[in-house]
């Protein structure tokens, strides 16, 4: 996982031109996979402001049927995909006689994000579910507006390996990778020395481990800062939020783990800063708001107008910043050490992940087994090998069934 920053592969990534600045204006097709969701909601609040812009052509849903068919319903896609099969009636009927199609399972996700004319995929579906759907979409040219980091924390490796045969450009939505993207438009290869992403820190920055052991899901689920689906915030709880935001940038950016630093900024301000070879730190601020972010991955390399609330830069506003506490949070360092090992092992831990957030909201595990199965998860699978999707997808479903067999066992 050696070597430096690379802007040449950043400009393969983002499918930069040289000297491009603008497209013509006209309208975008893009298909959005995880439609119900936080990300998928405020994705279409932009589009409903840029109409004139953006045509959405495939939306999907894992399980919220109602909600699908809703939005079917006001923007006539062409296909819409509802993730569970107990849904499917559901969801055709309430589409009945309007002629859009509808697939249902991984299947119908891969099928949909293969759909001819596309122009961008959205992916905000949750895990990694998004693995499959987005390789799909590369090898139909699409461009990616990348909202599922699990992809890349998965399969960075093979994704990033994908859309560099295919020119295809991956354009990062989480607020934090947008403005490390931003940051590095322009700069030249060689004058980065490294990236800062900041955290929140979360609803409990502050406790120690013995405090956290209590931790309820009702609090868990009460971040300060943003509103985001229940699994996002639970990792943004214990710090994997920040974790897998890590390895994502590794894979996005092309700068290994030790050049990587994470910061707690409470106020949610700045959202990532790139620290150059001079000494001096560029950072992107603006208000906590994802539709910035995901406005600015479907408009980019332009940028459109949009109506959220300003920073009000006459009042008095206070930035703080202090290291993370990972003896209490130990995810984050789980993470790193994960992307050191290299990609089987950020599957893995991913994989380990994605059970023990969905046992605890379900209750079937206290807060701070959350990090413990993922440490027992990732030490006995972590080294395996697995170079390709398949053997990828097969490591992650191993991992999954050990991190299953734990929650029956106990992990402490």
């Amino acid at each position: 996982m050696d070597g430096g920053f690379n802007i040449e592969r950043v400009r393969c990534m983002f499918h930069l031109p040289p000297g491009s600045t603008s497209m013509p204006h006209s309208v975008q097709k893009i298909a959005l996979f995880g439609s119900t969701g936080s990300i998928g909601t405020q994705t279409l609040d932009v589009v409903r402001s840029q109409a004139d812009r953006l045509d959405v052509r495939v939306l999907s849903a894992w399980s919220n049927a109602e909600l699908l068919v809703q939005q079917a319903r006001e923007f006539q896609p062409e296909v819409v995909v509802i993730g569970r099969e107990d849904k499917l009636d559901t969801v055709r009927t309430g589409l009945a006689r309007t002629g859009i199609e509808v697939l249902v399972g991984q299947e119908g996700l891969v099928e949909a994000a293969s759909l001819s004319g596309l122009d961008t995929v959205v992916t905000a579906v949750v895990g990694a579910a998004g693995l499959q759907l987005t390789l799909a979409a590369i090898a139909q040219g699409c461009r990616i507006a990348l909202a599922n980091k699990e992809t890349l924390v998965v399969a960075g490796d093979l994704v990033s390996e994908a859309a560099s045969q295919a020119g295809v450009e991956i354009v990062p939505v989480d607020s934090e990778h947008s403005a490390i993207h931003q940051c590095l438009l322009g700069e030249k290869h060689g004058a980065v020395e490294r990236l800062i992403l900041t955290a929140s820190g979360g609803p409990f920055r502050g406790l120690g481990v013995a405090e956290l052991e209590s931790v309820t899901r009702e609090q868990a689920l009460a971040h300060p800062n943003w509103a985001m689906g229940s699994k996002i915030t639970v990792d943004s709880a214990t710090l994997m939020n920040k974790g897998l935001e890590l390895i994502e940038a590794h894979w996005l950016f092309g700068i290994p783990a030790g050049l990587i630093d994470v910061v707690v900024h409470p106020q949610s301000i700045i959202h990532s800063m790139v620290e150059f070879v001079d000494g001096s730190t560029m950072a992107q601020l603006g208000p906590p708001d994802m539709r910035l972010p995901i406005q600015y991955a479907l408009s980019f390399p332009l940028r459109w107008p949009l109506a959220i609330p300003r920073m009000d830069w006459t009042r008095a506003t206070t930035l703080t910043f202090e290291a993370p506490d990972t003896a209490s949070f130990p995810c984050l360092s789980l993470a790193r050490h994960a992307l050191q090992q290299g990609p089987e092992a950020t599957a893995v831990l991913n994989a380990a992940n994605e059970v023990a957030v969905s046992a605890f909201l379900e209750g079937r595990i206290g807060f701070m087994d959350i990090p413990r199965t993922n440490g027992k998860v990732l030490e006995r699978l972590g080294s395996r090998s697995a170079a390709t999707v398949e053997d990828r997808l097969a490591l992650d479903a191993e991992a999954r069934r050990y991190a299953q067999e734990l929650m029956v066992s106990g992990v402490h």
